[in-house]
């Protein structure tokens, strides 16, 4: 079961960043994310009362439930949304990865579970591999577009650490993922409504086909399914082994930003990867038991 909630949550989210790109153009990145979590919600809160087990949350959840729409289904998107506009998706995806050391020091600082050197020495190499992946981008740039990209990606990842914290807290409330998603995603959509009012942000429709192609995949697959089985994840195995998956992610996103959007490898680049890499490996690589000596083996009677 694990294996299988791991593969899928990997090669959906993989692909997701190619979609997001997809729909950054003409319609404003508010009302696309507001598109796309209305529709999942809505989707997701019907399929649940058709196979019976759509329940309404209690008030007590609700706070946890908010916090989970706050910075999983509404502000992390905002911000991959909008990085979008100025870096390739696969750098996105690339600062995405570095989920596992925000969930690491989080989970340290919220739950108060323990973080070692290892967690120093992968923010080490993750950090270096960023340096190396966009250095050459940064020193020839003319514009502080890139910097604005790599910032607003860092903070969607923040986000979506923050929310890992809130789905666990939920989990350990007694909701189960796949309500709390259900539920969040609407609530989610209702404070991107809020936003798009507040700001006077127009409310321009989907353009095209590959626009609404995106949302359709970006709706279904990568929120309802792909949320649910990464939550599903957080909720068995916790937060820090469960981001593991975003270690992928960049492989497949990367692999895309290069077929679709002309990503242009560099030596620096490739490195940077895989120091980028090397860093979440190094983070949840387990660790060896001790071979018994000889002499310390027990004894066994003939």
């Amino acid at each position: 079961m694990i294996p299988f909630l791991f593969l899928s949550t990997v090669l959906i989210w993989g692909t997701t960043w190619i979609a997001i790109a997809m729909q950054v153009g003409a319609v404003p990145v508010l009302v696309s994310v507001f598109y796309r979590f209305a529709l999942a919600s809505i989707l997701f809160l019907i399929i649940l009362a058709i196979s019976g087990r759509l329940k309404l949350p209690e008030k007590k959840h609700q706070v946890g439930l908010i916090s989970q729409a706050l910075c999983l289904f509404s502000l992390n998107f905002i911000c991959f949304y909008t990085a979008a506009a100025f870096i390739p998706s696969g750098l996105i995806s690339i600062i995405f990865s570095l989920a596992t050391i925000f969930n690491a020091i989080n989970a340290r600082l919220i739950f108060g579970d323990r973080i070692t050197k290892r967690v120093l020495l992968a923010s080490l190499l993750g950090v270096s591999g960023l340096a190396l992946l966009f250095g050459r981008d940064i020193i020839s740039s003319e514009t502080t577009e890139i910097f604005q990209g790599i910032a607003l990606a860092g903070l969607g990842t923040l986000f979506f650490s923050l929310g890992n914290m809130a789905s666990r807290r939920n989990s350990q409330a007694g909701i189960s993922p796949t309500i709390a998603n259900a539920w969040a995603m609407g609530y989610g959509a209702v404070i991107l409504l809020v936003l798009i009012g507040l700001t006077g942000t127009p409310v321009v429709a989907p353009p095209d086909k590959t626009y609404f192609g995106a949302l359709v995949y970006l709706a279904t697959f990568g929120s309802i399914v792909g949320f649910t089985t990464y939550l599903v994840l957080v909720a068995k195995i916790g937060s820090a082994k469960a981001a593991y998956a975003t270690v992928l992610f960049p492989i497949v996103a990367l692999t895309l930003s290069t077929i679709y959007e002309g990503y242009i490898w560099h030596w620096s680049g490739i490195l940077g990867l895989v120091l980028a890499l090397s860093g979440n490996v190094v983070m949840f690589a387990r660790k060896q038991s001790p071979q018994p000596s000889p002499a310390q083996e027990p004894q066994t009677t003939k």
